[in-house]
Order: structure tokens, then C-alpha cells, then sequence
């Protein structure tokens, strides 16, 4: 193979998810079937299946049991809009998550004592195995599901105090500022990671798309004075959704 000349299933692939982008191939018609795409690029069965399989990858088609291989439908992406600390209010645990007013939001949530993965530790700066409460969330909008995110707090700080559970108590749902506020840690900076890789089959379960899809993960941590008080994990599609930041100039 010459310098700069694509394998040939990288040629079939491209050629394939032009004309979908194109419209050639539209939303849900059937993508040409293995033979046809062998007769028609002059190509090996071997060949055709490994386009077909990086289309599938890419999300822009997918299986139905029985009947083929079909165009799927992509969503245009909506926003999810982040502007750090929000005050809290009947929506507050939303709020701090989507920063965008014109968004009701709702939320289910689940918290567990648990004994810190070596990973979390490290961003929480605590020894491997200390207890840390983990809550689950999962976030919908007009009932669709939107995000998943999973948080952990040090029980070293919250434990047996009236915040020590982010959802019950007398400051459940209003954030983590206005809660570690009431046991007098003061929140001055967070900072927000954002990288991408496939999503989980459970994840994706719960988000409505198929295991493999890409996802975008935003991990957050809150710190008090250098301390961090509260790192998660946001999850949510990356062909559904992209987070738009609005930042001060100062």
C-alpha cells in the first residue's frame, strides 16, 4: 500500500458515511448489504463487514434483529449550559449540574457508604480504602433522561453531621457550597475535567443508546481552600448533548 493510501475498508467506511451525511442515504433507510457492497466497491466479504462494523461503531447506523442494517436518525446535539455555582433552590441539585434556568429539570438519587477506589482517593487526597458517601443520580428533562452522574464526598468531613447525606436532612438537594457552608467549609473553586470514551452497557441503559456509543464524561471536584470536599463523575451521550461553559472576563 502506497505512503497515504488508505486500506480499503477505511475507503469503503468513508465512502459510506459521506453519502449518509450527504443524504444520499437517509435517516433510517437499509445500508447496502454485505454482497451488495462487495459488488459494488469490488471488494472481499472481509472487507465490507469491517466497513459495516466502523459505521456501526460511529453510531450512524445500527442492527434490527431480522431485518438489517438501517441509516439511524442523529439527534441534533442540545446544550447543556454550566456557569459554576448556582444558588440553590427547588431544583437546586439540577441547577448545579445545568446551569440553565430555562431547563426544569428532575432527578433521581441513590447514597451508600463505601470505602474509596484508589482512584477516587487520590482525587479526593485521602488514603485508599477511607469511607467516602457515593450518591448515583440520574437526570432527566420533560422525563428523557440526560445525565448520569455519581458523586463522593469524605465521610472524614461530613460524617455524623446534618449534611452527611447530599439528598436528606435539612439541606438535602441544595449543593454542595451550601452545604459544607453550614459546616463551615467554604467552597472558592472547583474544577471541571472533560474527556470522552465509550459508554457503559449500563450506562447506556439507562440513558437510552447502545454500549459502545460514545459518551462525554465531565469530572468535577469542589475544593475548600485547597481541600477537596466533593469529586463526581458526569456522564452524558456525546451525539445528544454538548456542555457549553459561560465564563467570566475579569
Amino acid at each position: 500500500m502506497a505512503f497515504g493510501e488508505q486500506p480499503a475498508y477505511l475507503r469503503v467506511a468513508g465512502d459510506l458515511r459521506q453519502k449518509i451525511f450527504d443524504g444520499v442515504l437517509p435517516p433510517h433507510s437499509r445500508l447496502p448489504s454485505q454482497a451488495r457492497i462487495r459488488a459494488e466497491y469490488g471488494v472481499s466479504d472481509t472487507v465490507a463487514l469491517e466497513a459495516r462494523k466502523i459505521l456501526m461503531a460511529e453510531g450512524l447506523v445500527e442492527g434490527r434483529s431480522g431485518s438489517g442494517t438501517y441509516v439511524r436518525e442523529l439527534p441534533e446535539p442540545g446544550r447543556i449550559v454550566r456557569a459554576g455555582y448556582r444558588p440553590s433552590g427547588s431544583d437546586g441539585v439540577f441547577r448545579q449540574e445545568q446551569a440553565d434556568d430555562q431547563v426544569k429539570g428532575s432527578w433521581e438519587s441513590c447514597s451508600e457508604q463505601q470505602e474509596a477506589s484508589a482512584a477516587v482517593a487520590a482525587r479526593l487526597r485521602l488514603p485508599a480504602g477511607e469511607r467516602v458517601m457515593q450518591t448515583r443520580y440520574v437526570f432527566r428533562t420533560d422525563g428523557e433522561p440526560v445525565m448520569l452522574s455519581t458523586s463522593w464526598e469524605p465521610l472524614s468531613l461530613t460524617g455524623r453531621t446534618p449534611v452527611m447525606l447530599p439528598e436528606e436532612g435539612p439541606l438535602g438537594g441544595h449543593g454542595v457550597v451550601e452545604r459544607m457552608a453550614a459546616i463551615d467549609l467554604v467552597v472558592d473553586n472547583v474544577l471541571e475535567e472533560i474527556g470522552a470514551r465509550p459508554g457503559l452497557a449500563e450506562e447506556m441503559a439507562e440513558l437510552g443508546g447502545m454500549a459502545g456509543h460514545c459518551v462525554l464524561v465531565i469530572r468535577r471536584t469542589f475544593c475548600a481552600g485547597g481541600l477537596p470536599v466533593e469529586t463526581a463523575d458526569i456522564v452524558l451521550p456525546a451525539d445528544r448533548y454538548r456542555p457549553a461553559y459561560h465564563l467570566p472576563v475579569r
